[in-house]
């Protein structure tokens, strides 16, 4: 069992308990920093950050820890989603004091007529959800940004030697194939996985293995960009097909057998 640095007390309480099931599930995997950066996609000092509450780790990071330590995603990702509104929460904060828009006027009759009444709750009501409108856009946009420039530092931590471009928009990685043939097998120079299971929305280096070995094999699946889509998942089932293997756009260790040595055709 690791034993863990004390995590910042300011850390709101949702954020701390996403990080303290991380950790038991690093704990429960047996793996260090550098085998779950391996395994993952994800650097070790990114790992790092997140462990310790330094940094809030993207939903690709908490679903790979998921299928690290063997437990269901689906409640850690609903959990990752509230942490995250109140990690961008905690960075949005204001020392503006909201206008006060239900105060009474200081010359309200005491007798007022009940449309008046119903006409200034209509305005008041629609001026609630102008502001609340207004500031979950403003923290949507704060929080897309924060992922973005997150996203953009982790991949730059795990592929140094890899050319990447950086957009705004998108935050995307190229990577660099560096063919190789050893012993009768194929490899890339990004992962010597055989068995990592592979499937439509992950991401890392291991998906950009694959993509570099299915362009070789004549199945391309556009952009080596490490990102497991709908393209990728098409020139996985292209290249099973051709070479007999069962047709599910996974890629499992079949597969990867496949991919390793089969020449293109």
């Amino acid at each position: 069992m690791s034993r863990w640095k004390e995590l910042p007390a300011e850390l709101h309480p949702h954020v701390h308990q996403l990080i303290v099931r991380l950790r038991r599930l690093k704990d429960r995997s047996e793996l260090s920093t550098r085998q779950l950066a391996a395994r993952t996609g994800y650097s070790a000092k990114s790992w790092q950050r997140y462990l310790n509450g330094r940094s809030l780790p993207p939903r690709e990071a908490v679903e790979a820890m998921a299928r690290v330590g063997e437990d269901d995603p689906t409640r850690l990702l609903a959990l990752h989603e509230i942490a995250a509104q109140r990690w961008a929460e905690g960075r949005t904060a204001t020392t503006d004091a909201p206008e006060d828009l239900t105060a009474t006027p200081a010359h309200t009759p005491t007798q007022e007529q009940p449309y008046r009444r119903h006409l200034r709750l209509a305005v008041t009501a629609g001026a609630v959800v102008t502001v609340l409108s207004v500031s979950a856009a403003l923290l949507l946009a704060v929080r897309l940004t924060e992922a973005r420039a997150q996203l953009a530092r982790d991949r730059s931590d795990a592929v140094a030697t890899a050319p990447a471009t950086v957009s705004e928009s998108l935050v995307p990685v190229v990577y660099t194939c560096r063919l190789e043939r050893r012993e009768g097998r194929w490899y890339a120079g990004l992962s010597r996985t055989t068995d990592i299971l592979l499937s439509n929305t992950q991401v890392g280096l291991e998906v950009a293995e694959a993509q570099c070995l299915l362009h070789r094999a004549g199945t391309a699946p556009g952009e080596i960009d490490g990102v497991f889509g709908p393209k990728t998942r098409r020139a996985v089932e292209r290249m099973q097909k051709q070479n007999g293997l069962i047709v599910n756009g996974v890629i499992d260790p079949p597969t990867w057998q496949a991919l390793r040595e089969a020449d293109p055709k």
